[in-house]
Order: structure tokens, then sequence, then C-alpha cells
């Protein structure tokens, strides 16, 4: 591994990247450091001090926000650990608790009482205790290391860290990386697992819209749900016990119900997940023509047949909700990524910075061909990129592939635990819950007709030159005439003689292990082959970790030579799922000529779309007749109208659902959950023109608690601010 190694002191860097102001609606800051950004802050309209953003010495902002089970974002809302996050964020723990007798997924659920409150297995929260800046430490440990071996020394001294960081005490810890290994932080953490489900409105209100109207402005959406944080009687993290109490707080927010206006502050505090805003023109090539197109093929094509099955019963679209929502989520943000990076020419605008970069590195020998050695770079890499996709999106979209692939290993290991009953049992167990979890997503219409559809796309679109042994094999001994009908036999053999497909067969299979009896198995026959290390050193060579290894240093010198190039102007580092900083306001947009949208959507909107029966855009009756009764209660504007969404234009990406949305004065006004279709390409290019955040109203969300709901206990603990009432008099006429 080829690694171009120099050093950065944090000082310098820090020094570098705060001392000018930029637009206040793009960029994803840095907790600990956003006092360089409050005078911008400030002009916005926000009211508050950095102090109450981020402080380790005393309650702060930070100290609400939570990540929620590591996939999204969360805040705390009372005093009693209750906490408000996106509907699809609880998605999974929602359906995990749904059966056909009790479909809380469908008719909504409200716990009256803390005994009511459904533990969720698995799911947890980290709340952020401190960050620290190490990246002197990182350096110094990684001194003189060859270029090969500098990475894992940069993991071994990052885990190092943090176990001095947390020893002693009962937090995790880890240290990330920023501006592409230039610089690194210590993150301290307090996890938390035993976390309860409190409440959830049905997914006609959650999910209203589904698929359809994902990505789209105007949305009328109420994309959330209750959660509550449990803690034992010293108010530290416990697993879950029947006399745990709710945690008490450090922080909690409270809860805005006031009128949003055009330009009003709006801040987004969560953790948001991945972006790659310094992306090479080559990269974004490669993306928007081979790589994204292919990830959508193949995700239509398990959607499609997941589709036909859901349809048919209940039973099997509980089954199936989950990893639907999952699948379909990023199917349409990868058609609209790469539409809206065509649309707005980001390639060419790429393009243009790259020779404009080109100009300024010309004198400098460490810079100077580094745009040349991305083109080389990309350019070797492009003929693998399409097959390389098809590894995690096409093989392993088979679930039993997962299954069949470690099963002599975990046959060695059951063998090697016969001498300990209690290390057996131990082992037995884990292998029945990963059997019993790939069962409940099991359909045997689908996955066959998914592994089918996706062999026979691996066929036509890709070279034969390329195509791996053992499926050239398949091809040639299965022949029917055509790639589909080939591979349905295929199929059709592997589903009768597999003991690693039906679960049943899964079942009895381990019932009574035998090592012959897997490697004889055609099922683990075909899977072995995928085993993914394996499978690109076998196929590619070294071409991926070639491409791999030179792309990361090279990624890194040049994010050098942009910090060095925009020496006075803040820059932000892309996102890496830790705690970030985004803020701007609520604001209107011009998506077309002539077409202006307003920065709220109504109940009334809402109404318009209901569709009674349909899968997407039916309601709840108890919404229709409040609805119809206008009973809004305290949660209506002036105009007597009910906000459902709204939009600001805050800097956001994957991760950022359920994070809070709040105002110049520290209050809750929405949860963010998506972003608008016209701005897609934001994980790559921040477009300052169309980005638009977009959150459910606190008021709707109040309103679906209380009055659809019922739940006054939820309400009674929250700290709900209104608008201060004004009172005028008129004056006495003049005799």
């Amino acid at each position: 591994m080829r690694r171009i190694h120099f050093f950065i002191t944090s000082c310098l860097l820090i020094a570098l990247l705060f001392s000018s102001a930029v637009k206040a609606d793009e960029g994803m800051w840095v907790p600990m450091l956003i006092g360089k950004n409050y005078e911008q802050m400030k002009k916005q309209g926000f009211k508050l001090t950095p102090e109450d953003l981020y402080n380790v010495n005393k309650a702060s902002l930070k100290d609400a926000i939570v990540s929620f089970g590591g996939f999204c974002t969360g805040e705390i809302v009372s005093r009693n650990g209750l906490i408000f996050t996106n509907h699809h964020c609880g998605y999974e723990a929602i359906v995990a608790k749904s059966t056909p007798q009790d479909n809380i997924l469908d008719n909504g659920f409200w716990a009256k009482q803390y005994s009511q409150e459904k533990a969720i297995e698995g799911l947890f929260v980290n709340f952020l205790v401190r960050m620290q800046d190490v990246t002197e430490q990182i350096n110094a440990a990684t001194q003189g290391i060859a270029e090969d071996k500098k990475e894992d020394a940069i993991q071994a001294a990052g885990a190092r860290i943090a176990a001095d960081a947390t020893k002693g005490t009962h937090y995790d810890g880890f240290v990330r990386d920023f501006y592409k290994g230039n610089q690194y932080f210590l993150y301290i953490f307090e996890k938390f697992t035993d976390i309860r489900l409190v409440g959830t409105p049905p997914q006609s209100i959650g999910k209203f819209g589904g698929d359809t109207d994902n990505w789209q402005w105007p949305r009328h959406t109420g994309d959330f749900a209750v959660f509550r944080v449990y803690a034992g009687a010293d108010n530290k993290p416990a697993a879950y016990s029947a006399s745990n109490k709710p945690y008490t707080p450090k922080k909690f927010l409270p809860i805005s119900i006031k009128e949003l206006k055009n330009g009003d502050f709006s801040m987004v505090y969560g953790f948001p997940g991945r972006t790659d805003r310094f992306l090479t023109s080559s990269g974004v090539k490669l993306a928007t023509e081979r790589t994204s197109p292919t990830i959508v093929k193949l995700r239509d094509i398990r959607l499609k047949a997941w589709d036909e099955v859901m349809e048919k019963d209940v039973a099997t679209r509980l089954k199936l909700s989950s990893v639907h929502a999952k699948i379909a989520n990023y199917w349409k943000y990868f058609i609209g990524q790469t539409e809206q990076l065509t649309r707005l020419k980001i390639y060419e605008k790429k393009v243009k910075e790259e020779e404009e970069f080109a100009a300024w590195a010309a004198n400098k020998p460490e810079y100077a061909n580094l745009i040349k050695d991305y083109q080389e770079v990309y350019a070797a890499y492009a003929p693998f990129a399409i097959q390389r996709t098809y590894i995690n999106e096409g093989f392993f979209a088979s679930n039993w592939v997962r299954q069949a692939i470690p099963a002599k290993s975990a046959l060695t290991l059951l063998e090697s635990k016969k001498g300990d009953a209690a290390a057996l049992k131990e082992a037995q167990d884990k292998l029945n819950a990963s059997i019993a979890e790939y069962e409940e997503t099991y359909n045997e219409q689908a996955d066959k007709k998914i592994f089918v559809q996706i062999l026979t796309a691996f066929y036509n679109d890709i070279p034969k030159n390329q195509h791996p042994k053992f499926y050239t094999v398949i091809a040639q001994d299965y022949w029917q005439g055509t790639p589909e009908a080939t591979f349905q036999k295929f199929a059709n053999e592997l589903w009768e003689k597999s003991n690693f497909i039906r679960p049943e067969k899964m079942k009895a299979f381990w019932s009574n292990p035998s090592l012959k009896g897997i490697e004889q198995d055609p099922g683990y026959k075909y899977a072995i082959n995928l085993m993914p290390a394996d499978y690109i050193r076998n196929n590619f060579g070294t071409a991926i970790s070639d491409f791999e290894n030179k792309k990361a240093a090279l990624d890194k010198t040049y994010m050098k030579a942009l910090l060095e190039k925009n020496r006075g102007k803040l820059m932000y580092p892309d996102a890496n799922s830790t705690m970030r900083i985004s803020y701007g306001n609520v604001q209107s947009y011009n998506p077309k000529n002539g077409i202006t949208y307003d920065i709220t959507t109504t109940i009334d909107g809402v109404m318009e779309k209901y569709i009674p029966g349909d899968a997407e855009f039916d309601l709840p009756q108890n919404l229709i007749d409040a609805y119809n009764a206008k009973n809004y209660g305290q949660y209506a504007d002036s105009n007597g109208d009910l906000v459902v969404n709204f939009i600001s234009n805050n800097d956001i990406t994957g991760g950022n659902s359920g994070s809070p949305v709040i105002n110049a004065e520290g209050e809750l006004i929405g949860l963010a959950f998506d972003g608008n279709w016209e701005a897609m390409s934001g994980d790559i290019a921040f477009d300052k023109e169309y980005k638009r955040t977009i959150s459910v109203d606190s008021r709707y969300v109040l309103w679906c608690i209380d009055i659809l709901g019922g739940a006054k206990n939820i309400i009674a603990e929250l700290d709900i601010r209104k608008d201060p009432v004004i009172k005028t008099t008129k004056k006495a006429k003049k005799k």
C-alpha cells in the first residue's frame, strides 16, 4: 500500500479551517468547534451561546441528542427519558412487535403507563460524553511506519487511545478520521440498551405517501415514533430489567408549537452518515454511468418480487415490510441522485474546479499530478466496477447465501464446544437465533425469483471474459437455451437438494449436522464461491486493492492540498456518522420557473391525497373524523389550520433521520426525515439554491399523540412552549 505521509498539527489545522465565514446553510459542523461559526449563526437569528450547544462541564444541547440504534438520530424530550425519532427509524422495532392479531404497525400503539411500554431487543442509544482532538497522538504513533502497514497502525493506535480514555469507566470510545486522514477525533459515548417503544401512529400516518412521496415536496407524512430510555437504580446503563427506571437526562428539549415564518432560524443536531463532497469528476462519472444505475436495477428486482407476494396477505406484508422499506428508500435515492447530478452538471463543475486546482498546483511538486493520477486510477478500476456492485447488491441479495457460507466454520465451532456444556449451548443458541432471523424474511416465491433474475442480469451485464469460473460452469451445465431458463433450472435444483435454503431443511440439518453433508451440499458449493475476499482475489486479482489503496493515498493528499489552497476559509469535513450541527433557515424555494413551494403543508393536503384502501394514501378513520370536526386543539395555527410538514435549508444526509430541528431559542420545532428531489445530489454536491430538509412539524406530532392517540400521559411529560399572548386595548373615543 502506497501512502503519502505528512504531519499537520491539530492547532494549525483548526486555525486553517475556522478563520472566516461561509454560507450558513451548507455544512455539517463539529459541535466542539461550533464557536467559530457563532457570529454567522447570530446573523441567521440564533439566540443561544456556543456553550449552550456543546459543553463538557455542564449540561448542553448535545446531552439531549442520541445516536438511535447506530443508524438514526433521536432527541430526549422529557425529564423521564422520552425519545422522539422518526417512524421509519423505529419501523423495524414496530414490525417486530406486530402480529396479525395485534397489528400495531397498521393500527398504531400508545402506552398509557410505563408497564405497557414494549422492550425492544437489540436496540440501543448512545449519548456523546465528550470528544477530543487526537491528531498528534495518531501521527506520533504511526511515524516511520511503512505505508502498506500504516492503516493497520492507525486502527491499532485509535483502539489504544480509546481504551486508555475509557479505562475504569462504563463508557465506550472510538477514534474517527476527518478530512481523509488529516485529522483525528476521539469520541467517548455512554450506551444504553434498555430501550422501549412508547408509541407509534398507524403507518398510514407515519408512512403516509409511501414510496410515491418519498424524497418529494410537498409532503404530508407524520414520520415520528416515541421511545424511552431506561436505566438502573443509579441512572446508569443496565441490561433490561422490569425494575429499571426511566432515565433522568442531563438535558431535554422543550417543544415549540409556535408559528413558523419564512426565514426563521433552524438548526439540525444529529449524526449524519456519510457524504463525499470532495469526490473528483472521475468518481462522479463512475457513479452516474456505472455503479448507481446497477444498484437501482438490482434493487428493482428485489422490490418487484416482494411487492407481488406482499399484496397477497397481511402476514407476508408484515414479514417483509422492514426489509422492503430499507431497500426501497435507497433504490429511489440512487435514481434521484443520478438524475440531479446530471441535471446540475456536477461532473462538468468538478472538471472546472479540477482545472483551477491543477493551475494552482502546477508549481507544487507534491500536488502537480494529482488530477492526472486520479484519472489513471479510475480508468484502471472502471471495467470492474459493475461486477463489484453485483457482489453485495446482487449475489448477497439472496440471504441464504449468507447462511451457507459460514456453515463449515459453524460446525467446527460446535464440535470444539462439545466438552463444555455451557459454551456449547451458547454456540447453539447463536446458530438457532441466526436461523430464526433468516426465517423471519424468507419467502420462497420471492426469494427464488430474485435469485434467478439476478443471476440472469449478471449474465447479460457482465462481459463473458469477466464471468467467474464457477458461474460459467453453472451456465454450461444447466443451459436451457436462454439465461433465465438456465438459472431457473439451477434454482429449482438448489431449492430441492440444498439444506441451506428452506428453513425447515436448515433446522433439520443442524439438528444432526455433518461435515460431509456440508461439503456435498449444492447450496454450500455455490455459496462458498462468493466469500467476498476470495471472490475478489480470484476474479479481480489486485485491481480492487490497488484502486482502494491508491485512491486513499490520493484522497489524503488532495484534501491536504485543498486545505492549503483554501487557507483562511471555513471548510467542514465530510459526514462520517459523528455528531454534527447544521444551521440555516426555514425557507421556501422555486423548483421550476413560475413555481414557488411554501414552507409548510397542512392537513388539508393530507385529505387531498387521501385514497380509501390505498397502500400508500389511506388514512385512519379517527384522523378523518378529527379533520371534519376541525378538532386541532392547541396545535392549530392562527389561521385555524394544522401544519403537517415544513422545509428548511439545513444540510443533512442519511443518519440525520429523526434529528431535532431546533429554533433560535433551543426549542424543538420538528423532526428531520427526508430531503427533496431537486437536491438529491447532496451527498456529493450541496446545491445552495435547491437543497431542503423536510421535517414533520412538532404540532402535528403532538396532535397525533394527543387528539388521535389520546395519550395525555405523554403530553403531560413534555415542556410545551406556545406563542405569547399579545393583549391589545382599544383607545377610548374622544367625546
